[in-house]
């Protein structure tokens, strides 16, 4: 039995959501973007009128008044999406046990075993757009294939509210020639090296010598090539399906480039909160820390080190992180920092504490944290902030919460 894949995409979510609860606003340029009121504002999510105008997703919000003049900017709602969201994958589980979240407003569906009693992947796809545009009141578009990728590319082509079958028959003519770019897992770089080599679209790639290919980008480049061929085996993961934590990380594009190290440092220590707050609730200490960064001219660079105790404390995350970060770090622009830990331990794990180390100081850190993680649980996440985040413009202060796509 070949396997039948659907990708459901919803169409401009942030935007449409609170387009869906403001009628008023039909028929005008709307964007969701930070505070208009600070020059690095920036576009986060925009409607189909907005997006006619030319205006895109990190435009500044400057930027996009002058593409569309009189458009509605309106603050992000993190707490709002979240919940529609959760909803959506809910409507998805309707029509297969096995969906993948790829993010807060797109998934697949492994619809294999689903498709005779439902009526095939078309009818599938198109009652499930039905649904979501009846129940949440915003339009999706949905992809649907014999691979995964395939699927992913199929719910880009008919925007908004559209059905896409890309099959065995048809696969040449609607991917092939497609820029190879459209192909999840190429980025910029890597499109680079395609161009070098002039391969253009998905089927030069799909029809270039393996060897080549893998010479210029290794495993991960054949596995692309074998992507474009539609010979991909990618498998949709269950819902509910636990996965073993082997790292607990988070990273982030900021509003603005980081040109100081107040700057780098004020973001690094948002993520280690993060990351630090994650580990507690689970039930971890980690034994390693991860940096990596990312310049304005999208070079990538990133280390990592072990630590001598398990640690949860934002602090110890944060100290390794900056050392790491520091230690490479020549002064140009960063666009953006992950932090992530790894080498997980559960925290009930006796560990040997020394008076010769900073471990008796880590325990300390740690119980203040998890002071504070009550008191933002009982009085909101902002009762408790650290100075360095209290007026800033790097990032937008949004809750994560424990919602899967958000992190890794």
């Amino acid at each position: 039995m070949e396997a039948l894949y659907l990708h459901i995409d919803m169409n401009n979510f942030y935007a449409s959501v609170e387009c869906a609860e403001r009628p008023e606003l039909r028929g005008l340029p709307v964007a969701v973007a930070g505070d208009p009121a600070k020059r690095h504002g920036v576009v986060l999510a925009k409607n189909q009128i907005a997006k006619k105008y030319g205006v895109k997703t990190g435009d500044t919000v400057w930027e996009a008044q002058m593409k569309a003049p009189g458009i509605v900017f309106l603050p992000p709602h993190f707490d709002k999406y979240d919940k529609i969201s959760k909803r959506m994958f809910g409507i998805c589980n309707n029509y297969s046990c096995y969906v993948e979240p790829f993010g807060p407003d797109e998934c697949w569906l492994d619809c294999t075993q689903t498709a005779k009693l439902l009526g095939g992947g078309s009818a599938i796809a198109d009652n499930l757009r039905q649904q979501v545009k009846r129940e949440l009141g915003i339009t999706a578009s949905v992809g649907v294939s014999f691979t995964k990728m395939f699927a992913k590319l199929g719910s880009d082509m008919k925007k908004p509210d559209g059905t896409t079958v890309i099959d065995r028959d048809n696969f040449r003519g609607k991917v092939w020639p497609l820029p190879a770019a459209e192909l999840c897992g190429v980025g910029r770089s890597t499109e680079a090296k395609l161009r070098s080599m002039n391969i253009l679209t998905i089927g030069d790639l799909a029809e270039s010598d393996e060897r080549v290919i893998k010479r210029m980008l290794g495993k991960p480049g054949a596995d692309l090539r074998r992507t474009a061929r539609g010979e991909d085996a990618g498998e949709v993961r269950e819902a509910v399906r636990r996965r073993d934590a082997k790292s607990v990380g988070h990273g982030l594009t900021a509003l603005r480039d980081l040109r100081t190290e107040d700057d780098i440092r004020t973001l690094v220590y948002y993520l280690s909160e993060l990351v630090a707050a994650r580990l507690r609730k689970y039930g971890f200490r980690a034994k390693g820390v991860a940096v990596s960064a990312r310049s304005s001219e999208l070079t990538r660079q990133s280390r990592q080190k072990a630590l001598p105790y398990p640690v949860s404390s934002s602090d110890d995350i944060a100290a390794a992180a900056l050392e790491l970060l520091f230690s490479f770090y020549d002064g140009a622009p960063l666009r953006s920092v992950d932090v992530s830990t790894y080498m997980l331990v559960g925290e009930c794990e006796p560990q040997q504490l020394s008076f010769f180390d900073d471990s008796l100081t880590s325990a300390k850190c740690e119980k203040l944290d998890r002071t504070i993680d009550r008191l933002r649980l009982k009085y909101g996440k902002n009762s408790v902030i650290r100075a360095c985040h209290a007026e800033q413009d790097i990032f937008v202060n949004k809750d994560v919460g424990d919602f899967l796509p958000f992190k890794r």
